[in-house]
């Protein structure tokens, strides 16, 4: 159970090598996290994060899970389940894509909507519906603040990633009451893996300081939180930018 700061002594991590992710594993058993589950394609780093983890006293488990595979989530989530009451699940897999190259390729985009989105919806679910039978826990989602509008130079990523965040908000507001939080995060351009070699948005963040953000906000119980803080006015502005406005904007 999660102790009455938020902190939850179990998480169940679904994208088990995100930086994002990990960093936030890393914050949570520093502060009272004990049980991790790290859930992922089978990999050497999925296997080196468990081991980082257990280095600083979790005890850690790795489940094979597949986002693109959502009819293999009921069992596999389920094992994880009944082994006990999980108090956090960080919803954290995604990928970016290539858009220049999706948009040549179908096939590849459609990998990114149904990795981002759809396997999103059915591992969403899932959680959700054994989180409500326990009766208690979160689930957080990482969206994107390029889910907020569509832009030309990724609206790929981004309408996977605004699909995702109108089904995290739905499934907050279909659970609120029943004793599961739901949370929606959305930062900026991070500094990872995924954006290495990228030219660098404004207001970029780091995985550390978008994990310091999903504590504070699970300490609040906040539903949405934005990382940093000023993209909530900087993507409201953009938001309502007529449209042959926002067209010329080098984004």
């Amino acid at each position: 159970m999660k102790d009455a700061f938020g902190i939850p002594q179990s998480l169940l991590v679904l994208g088990g090598t995100s930086e994002i992710a990990l960093a936030t594993a890393r914050r949570l058993v520093a502060r009272r996290t004990r049980t991790v589950w790290l859930a992922g394609r089978p990999s050497p780093a999925l296997d080196g994060a468990a081991e980082q983890l257990r280095g600083l006293g979790a005890e850690v488990r790795t489940v094979a899970f597949d986002a693109l595979d959502p009819e293999s989530h009921e069992a596999v989530l389920g094992k994880v389940f009944a082994e006990g009451d999980v108090d956090l699940v960080l919803l954290a897999f995604g990928i970016l894509g290539d858009q220049a190259h999706d948009e040549r390729e179908p096939l590849n985009a459609v990998r990114v909507a149904q990795t981002n989105y759809t396997g999103a919806v059915s591992a969403g679910l899932v959680s959700a519906r054994a989180l409500q039978a326990q009766g208690h826990g979160s689930l957080v989602v990482l969206s994107s603040v390029a889910g907020e509008r569509a832009r030309r130079a990724n609206f790929i990523y981004g309408s996977s990633k605004a699909g995702l965040d109108a089904f995290a908000q739905g499934l907050g507001d279909a659970l609120h009451g029943t004793g599961v939080h739901v949370m929606v995060v959305r930062p900026g351009f991070v500094r990872s893996r995924m954006t290495a070699g990228m030219d660098e948005a404004p207001l970029a963040t780091t995985p550390e300081a978008v994990a310091t953000a999903i504590e504070l906000g699970l300490r609040r119980r906040s539903e949405t939180v934005w990382v940093p803080g000023a993209l909530r006015v900087v993507m409201s502005a953009l938001r309502h930018l007529p449209r042959a406005v926002f067209r010329r904007l080098p984004v």
